[in-house]
């Protein structure tokens, strides 16, 4: 095999959760990091860094933009993005954090995704529509593939829309419990509404995008929702409905996005019908880790209670699509990054996160 530079590319995806440098304040003016905490959540984050070593990140909960500047900046992240900065109230109170990505290879366009208006009316939203959480596209002049428009999201939490007034002593216990109710059920759905509006207006420019400068594309980030159950599965359009299919396969893949872990698991799929019984034993041995069982079973990202759900994705277009004729990467390996979620040490993993870190190993194609 040939020894070519660059051949593999590592991209991830890393929820910061709550990234505030001391002495400020997330959301309420008791949350504060100790120096201690502070330095600890650093590290923690700096350890997977130098282990894992992705090439592109995509980040999530940012409040201390400057601070993650200069920590990956240590780590030999040279480029940096961001096009928003987290709203300050009291001086030192911190909503609303932002996404960012940081990269080992050049940054050449930095871009705050803007949702269609016009589009948006068509589909019964308000002229005032906005993305909960600036969209971030930075264009990344990757290894053999050039120039790579890289999006990262947050999208909108399930989180109600609507907060229930429980100052008003007017209401019986029964009343109480029915204003409650009405208003998980209308906030709920609200939430929904908006985090579907806005994968599907990403989606739109996201393809006017590719129409425009043909850039292979990335979206990473945290979803705050499963790609299954159909709130963002436009995400993932392959076919459409009253095109021929001579026409689709054409024309349809260049638009599209795929699941990295789908591309992934197929790439191993198809690699297992080529061996032979004594090969696949070996073949199944190699592919195993810590994070990946024998089903090759995806693990989850965030655990609420008892349940368990995949909210962080990365989607790839097709020139990472092994399947795909003119694919210049495949996926080659997927790792969801969890001990800290189901076999947490409070020394070690006290100040982590909330969310796994997904990671995908593209690996070039001779």
């Amino acid at each position: 095999m040939k020894n070519i530079e660059n051949s593999q590319l590592k991209i991830a995806t890393f929820n910061l959760f709550n990234y505030l440098e001391p002495p400020n304040a997330y959301y309420e003016f008791e949350r504060i990091y100790s120096v201690d905490q502070w330095q600890k959540k650093q590290q923690w984050i700096i350890n997977y860094l130098q282990e894992y070593q992705p090439d592109i990140i995509g980040f999530q909960e940012v409040f201390s933009v400057e601070s993650l500047r200069v920590l990956v900046a240590a780590q030999g992240y040279k480029y940096f993005a961001v096009v928003d900065e987290p709203q300050v109230i009291d001086d030192f109170i911190y909503k609303h954090p932002v996404v960012a990505l940081a990269s080992r290879y050049p940054i050449v366009e930095i871009n705050a995704v803007k949702p269609d208006i016009e589009l948006g009316k068509v589909l019964g939203l308000s002229e005032g529509f906005a993305f909960s959480r600036q969209v971030l596209r930075a264009t990344v002049d990757a290894p053999h593939i050039g120039h790579c428009d890289c999006y990262v999201v947050h999208f909108k939490s399930k989180r109600s829309m609507l907060d229930f007034d429980d100052s008003n002593n007017s209401y019986s216990g029964e009343q109480s419990i029915i204003e409650q109710l009405k208003a998980q059920v209308a906030g709920s759905w609200g939430s929904t509404v908006q985090r579907g509006s806005e994968a599907a207006l990403l989606m739109v420019d996201i393809i006017k995008r590719r129409e425009t400068t043909n850039h292979p594309m990335v979206l990473m980030g945290d979803f705050n929702n499963t790609l299954a159950d159909g709130v963002l599965s436009h995400l993932l359009t392959h076919s459409l409905r009253f095109a021929s299919a001579i026409d689709s396969e054409a024309y349809l893949a260049k638009y599209c996005l795929y699941d990295a872990w789908h591309l992934f698991q197929t790439l191993l799929s198809n690699e297992n019908d080529e061996l032979g019984e004594t090969d696949k034993i070996k073949h199944k041995a190699l592919t195993q880790d810590e994070n990946q069982s024998k089903t090759l079973t995806r693990n989850a990202t965030h655990y609420f209670g008892a349940s368990s759900s995949v909210l962080d994705y990365i989607l790839l277009s097709c020139e990472f699509d092994a399947s795909y004729h003119d694919s210049l990467y495949e996926v080659s390996h997927y790792h969801t990054y969890d001990r800290h979620l189901i076999n947490p040490i409070f020394d070690r993993d006290g100040e982590s996160t909330d969310h796994g870190i997904v990671l995908v190993t593209l690996t070039l194609r001779y």
